[in-house]
């Protein structure tokens, strides 16, 4: 494993964040405890240290399963972070967004199911139209300064509110943000516009998520129905949006070059981000432990400038995704 510190912190993370999204319980399609616990064991067996996760992912389960499987292991080597702002209790209207009340009584909700009395990152999931920036940043600086939380992140947005947020902390003096979670990938580069440039003048981390398209940069193409979750999403305006704009030429190009390199499609499209300036560490959504052990081994995947320019070439604008 390799290991990077994130944006213009000290903070050493490995350059795979492992994404727990797919922690859940009753859910076939989801790891349960047993089969989480095995797999934190082997990503950390790997050398991975970082692992993302939500308060909304599988209603709590997910941070309750990775906290129970981190319990086992020296706390000190992981790098946890979590999110905040969608809804946890439809029928309570203070139980979502980025209020006060919200982020401060979701955040003691947060470190009870992961068992733990700080947590490492702690995100904001999407912008809160209805909150000023200025009352998130204040609470969130509190959060740091009681030791609940050591460094504060976002997610998707765009990128003339995340530099509101970095300027209302400069001007305030309160905690800044020190990374961006964004959607971006082989096939939705539209964050190289804004966001990414603005990330690198502000000396912001980088750790996008979606970084294998729903699984469309994992397969070819023609493979994309061959699981159960592919027949799910194939027909969704994501996977279109994917394949769109040059989208699908991007993806075969990918199959060619994976095959020529002897490697799978998804240590390409994960080493492709490994190769991109601005990114830290992409956040890789696993169901298995073959495919946690492939995404370790995109850490070794070299690609040349003529490799990246031949993926790139075909890409064309194409609208906007993920920002809610």
């Amino acid at each position: 494993m390799e290991y990077t510190t994130l944006g213009e912190t000290g903070l050493t993370v490995s350059r795979i964040c492992v994404g727990c999204g797919r922690f859940g319980r009753n859910d076939p399609t989801k790891l349960d405890d047993d089969a989480a616990a095995a797999f934190v064991d082997r990503a950390i067996e790997l050398g991975i240290n970082f692992f993302d996760t939500a308060n909304i992912y599988s209603d709590g389960q997910s941070e309750e399963i990775l906290g129970a499987a981190l319990a086992d292991h020296n706390r000190d080597w992981a790098v946890v972070a979590t999110k905040v702002h969608g809804s946890m209790d439809g029928d309570n209207p203070n139980a979502a967004g980025l209020s006060r009340k919200a982020i401060e009584q979701e955040l003691a909700h947060s470190l009870d199911r992961l068992g733990m009395e700080t947590i490492d990152l702690y995100q904001i999931h999407r912008w809160d139209d209805d909150t000023p920036i200025a009352e998130t940043l204040a609470t969130l600086d509190d959060a740091v300064r009681r030791n609940q939380v050591r460094y504060i992140g976002a997610s998707s947005m765009w990128a003339y509110q995340f530099a509101e947020a970095l300027h209302t902390s400069d001007r305030l003096g309160l905690e800044r943000f020190i990374s961006m979670q964004n959607h971006y990938n082989m096939v939705y580069r539209e964050e190289e516009r804004e966001m990414v440039p603005l990330c690198e003048k502000k000396g912001i981390g980088v750790i996008p998520w979606s970084p294998l398209a729903r699984g469309v940069l994992a397969r070819p193409r023609d493979e994309l129905e061959a699981t159960e979750r592919g027949r799910q999403i194939k027909d969704s305006d994501r996977v279109q949006t994917y394949l769109a704009n040059g989208g699908a030429e991007i993806v075969d190009r990918a199959e060619q070059l994976a095959a020529d390199k002897d490697i799978s499609m998804a240590q390409l499209a994960i080493a492709w981000h490994l190769h991109q300036e601005a990114v830290d560490a992409p956040i890789v959504g696993m169901r298995s432990i073959d495919q946690l052990e492939d995404a370790v081994a995109a850490v070794d995947v070299s690609l040349s400038s003529s490799d990246l320019e031949y993926l790139a070439e075909p890409y064309e604008p194409t609208a906007i995704s993920g920002h809610s």
